[in-house]
């Protein structure tokens, strides 16, 4: 399959630059799979698509500030790093710009030498391996660091809680598990309260999410491993789903791809930790879960593929042009769709 195939034009001011004053404000469209239907609600309306007996499953990782702005030592230019991935205490892959600068031992300074690092390995062309001179890290990083937004987004955050979700717990994503955005804490306590159950897994949004697919057939491209993790409760509670007949309810492709390599591995959920690299694309056939909340992806991106390998490349770029035409708010900070 080409990658072409999964190309569409997006106006750009359909991309959302800021999110919605109130998160559960945002549109939602609905796509029943078998009924081939497309309808349009506001993301309050979820609770109305959710029964009692079915679960909800959210990716609580957490967001690090992993854009870092520094200088050079001796000749003080200007350096940025994106933190990808701690391979170690104080070790972190990393991309770098412009990464031409930058060779094994040299020194960048941060916020006038309040933090202090070293290029100790040249990765490739873009990346390298660089050390921290602090023990306090992570408490630095919250000071100095940025938010990584992606590089559609053209505005400046005006809240930097905002691309969290509001049940961020776990420190590592560089990238926000998106599709949960719309959620707030009251529409997730009425959805307890409607017999729904709500649990959670982790996956670390990295690079394998959101990396372009630049082959030109789809076989060819190779997907970052994330780490993730599943915790006994967890794996209970969706084996018990499972035996009874509720529905399990992927909020977001990240969780997808967590709950698709578990049961794929093991015929049921277990626990486990982990790296990941599925890269899920039709015809791939899903056994883990039975509907999944997702925002609207980017032209030729993995995730465009994977929404169409569970509902079918049709309906999806059906979808989408209703949703062009109807001028819905796309990718991050945009609205969502219900697949079921």
């Amino acid at each position: 399959m080409k990658t072409s195939s999964f190309d569409y034009y997006l106006p750009p001011l359909l991309i959302a630059q800021q999110p919605l004053k109130k998160r559960s404000e945002s549109r939602l469209m609905i796509i029943d799979r078998n009924k081939k239907t497309i309808n349009h609600h506001y993301f309050n309306d979820l609770i109305a698509y959710l029964n009692k007996g079915d679960t909800l499953v959210l990716n609580d990782s957490k967001v690090i500030p992993a854009r870092l702005i520094g200088k050079k030592d001796i000749t003080n230019s200007k350096i940025e790093l994106l933190l990808l991935k701690e391979l170690s205490n104080n070790k972190w892959e990393c991309l770098i710009k412009p990464a031409r600068k930058i060779k094994k031992d040299t020194i960048i300074n941060f916020e006038n030498d309040l933090l202090k690092a070293q290029c100790i390995e040249r990765k490739d062309s873009k990346g390298c391996f660089i050390f921290f001179y602090e023990g306090n890290f992570y408490s630095l990083l919250k000071k100095i660091g940025q938010m990584p937004l992606p590089p559609y987004i053209h505005q400046t955050l005006k809240q930097a809680n905002r691309y969290q979700t509001v049940y961020a717990k776990k420190l590592g994503s560089i990238a926000a598990p998106t599709a949960g955005f719309h959620f707030t804490k009251e529409l997730l306590t009425a959805i307890k309260r409607k017999g729904v159950n709500i649990t959670y897994l982790t996956l670390h949004v990295g690079l394998g999410t959101f990396k372009p697919v630049t082959s030109d057939s789809i076989k060819d491209h190779q997907m970052h491993a994330e780490f993730y993790s599943l915790e006994q409760s967890t794996a209970n509670l969706l084996n018990k789903t499972k035996k009874e007949g509720g529905r399990i309810i992927s909020v977001g492709t990240t969780v997808a791809r967590v709950l698709e390599t578990n049961f794929k591995k093991n015929h049921e959920f277990k626990p486990a930790s982990g790296w990941t690299d599925i890269f899920i694309y039709p015809p791939y056939r899903f056994k883990a879960i039975d509907a999944l909340i997702t925002n609207f992806h980017l032209p030729k991106s993995t995730l465009i593929m994977l929404v169409s390998a569970f509902a079918g490349k049709r309906i999806i770029f059906k979808a989408y042009q209703i949703a062009i035409s109807e001028k819905y708010r796309f990718f991050s900070f945009g609205d969502a769709m219900l697949i079921k």
